[in-house]
């Protein structure tokens, strides 16, 4: 085993454990003593506590500023903290906010391979295999967490158990245990390092490491342009959250103080301090007791405000604006979370505000899984490729069926070709294995079908041809031909038969009648029921053909 310095992209040396022929992006070996370990686990005896402090508790402008100039500074702890405590304070921010992280999370996860071939299919099987794990959804959940603090680090824990890379947990590291790098304010770091079991302990100063290859999925999703600590949802919901806090205590207070009448207890002159005292006491309690006993001659009345409503409405309007500015800075609007009526309109145009930030969110998690895990999880298993699997997140494209089926309906009879399957994956409907019973159309009304088997137009005016799309289906192709050419003649026959009666009726004898049949010109019943006669003679024709063998 050969052990090699190497300097780091942020200029740290790193002792590496193994010299490895996989590298990552910066060029740096891998250390697969690492890689199934934990090494940004929580510990309440060293620097990475799971135990976090209440920087919200007394909050005011001045120190929320200071708070966020520290972050900027290098040191988001109380920063991070705070983003923390929202989340736990404010119903509707974090009701807003698990929307839209939930709303990614549940999507469906599908990967594409890089080519054709055989090993990159192989490839995107494997990947399937971690990708689709039972825990996928919440992990994803916890890389969202990107969403409201602007960063957030899921570990890769490695599982080498069954003789190959597989993926044990994306674990969930508390970003108040990273710092930045001061340099470049983007480069995260390990506070107080980590150690491969004594082989190499790696450190920078101050304790800080820089994340070994393949071990942690770095997510940085941007509300606005800038460094990951500046470009969360969180840094701008502070400050909305302190103002509702602020308006909120002052709303309880309005309402202690004139939410229920003053109560007033008069004695009369020359009363003694006794029943003064028995006074009060009553006066006091009665709120709450709703029942006081006084002496005869004393009494009390209660005084309402006259504004409590007036003066109640400011409030509420104050917290409502608030809450709104965070669902437009969350969800992009506010229809969906704060019960704004509107139009139909309305709606649909907040609904495609709401998708193209879901669209934007899966996206966003493709690019990092694909950099993060992905390439790592084919290169332990496979070795460096020239291409890598894809994985992609999103709602599948919702096919407007209405729309399909018509135009079907219409142009398979101009020529246009279809496969029947094509319907069946359209519409979710299994192919039916043979000799299953079918469910068929209904043949009540005469006319011609389409191959959907919807009537289509005048039926003296179509193709007879039409009709042989379900000839192949028949046990007896000739007694369905009979069928068909009795049910499309009907109206044909009808109109030649309602002819003939009005030439009889108005001829006084046959030699009248047959003078009057000399001169009849066909009209077009009768030449579309010869035209299909025709059609159906030589329909007939060619599957008597059809079923003479070859010689």
């Amino acid at each position: 085993m050969a052990h090699a310095a190497r300097r780091t992209p942020e200029g740290r040396h790193l002792m590496a454990v193994s010299t490895s022929s996989i590298v990552d992006q910066y060029g740096r070996p891998i250390q697969r003593e690492i890689l199934t370990k934990e090494i940004a686990a929580p510990s309440t005896t060293g620097v990475r506590s799971p135990i976090t402090g209440y920087p919200g508790d007394g909050l005011n402008p001045v120190r929320l500023a200071n708070i966020l100039r520290a972050a900027d500074y290098g040191d988001p702890l109380r920063y991070f903290e705070l983003a923390e405590t929202i989340e736990e304070r404010d119903l509707h921010y974090v009701g807003v906010l698990g929307k839209r992280k939930r709303q990614v999370a549940q999507l469906d996860i599908t990967v594409e391979a890089a080519d054709e071939s055989a090993e990159a299919k192989k490839h995107a099987v494997f990947i399937e295999g971690i990708v689709k794990r039972e825990t996928i959804q919440a992990e994803l959940f916890d890389m969202l967490d990107a969403i409201g603090k602007g960063w957030s680090c899921v570990e890769i824990v490695w599982d080498t158990s069954e003789g190959d890379w597989s993926v044990a947990q994306l674990a969930w590291r508390d970003p108040r245990w990273f710092r930045f790098d001061r340099r470049d304010g983007s480069t995260p770091l390990i506070i107080g390092g980590y150690d491969a079991d004594g082989v190499g302990h790696v450190t920078g100063s101050l304790g800080e490491a820089p994340f070994p290859p393949f071990k942690f999925i770095n997510t940085v999703i941007r509300a606005k342009s800038g460094l990951p600590v500046r470009s969360g949802i969180a840094r701008i919901a502070l400050w909305a959250w302190m103002f509702k806090a602020f308006t909120q205590r002052d709303w309880a207070i309005f309402t202690q103080t004139f939410g229920q009448p003053v109560r007033v207890g008069k004695y009369p002159a020359g009363s003694s301090q006794a029943d003064k005292d028995t006074l009060f006491n009553a006066v006091a309690n009665i709120a709450g007791d709703c029942a006081a006993i006084i002496p005869e001659m004393m009494d009390i009345d209660f005084i309402e405000s006259k504004n409590v409503g007036t003066g109640s409405d400011l409030y509420i309007k104050r917290v409502n604006w608030l809450d709104q500015q965070i669902s437009k800075a969350v969800l992009g609007q506010t229809a969906t979370t704060d019960a704004i009526a509107g139009g139909h309109a309305v709606g649909k145009e907040h609904r495609e505000v709401e998708e193209d930030i879901e669209r934007a969110d899966a996206k966003a998690i493709d690019a990092i899984l694909n950099r993060d895990l992905v390439r790592p999880a084919v290169q332990l298993q496979f070795g460096p490729q020239k291409k890598y699997p894809k994985v992609k997140i999103g709602r599948a494209e919702e096919a407007n069926v209405e729309l399909i089926v018509n135009s079907v309906d219409k142009l398979v009879p101009m020529g246009l070709q279809v496969e029947r399957t094509f319907f069946n994956g359209l519409l979710g409907i299994p192919i039916p294995p043979p000799n299953a019973q079918l469910l068929t159309a209904p043949s009540s009304s005469p006319g011609l079908t389409s191959p959907l088997g919807n009537p289509v137009g005048n039926p003296a005016e179509q193709p007879a041809l039409n009709s042989a799309f379900r000839l192949h289906e028949a046990h007896d192709p000739i007694a369905y031909l009979t069928e068909q050419v009795e049910r499309l003649a009907g109206p044909g026959v009808e109109a030649l038969i309602h002819e003939l009666r009005e030439v009889i009726a108005r001829c006084s004898s046959l030699d009248e009648v047959k003078n009057e049949l000399k001169r009849f010109n066909p009209g077009i019943a009768e030449r579309n029921l010869a035209t299909l006669m025709r059609i159906s003679r030589t329909v007939a024709n060619l599957m008597g053909r059809s079923n003479i063998p070859d010689a």
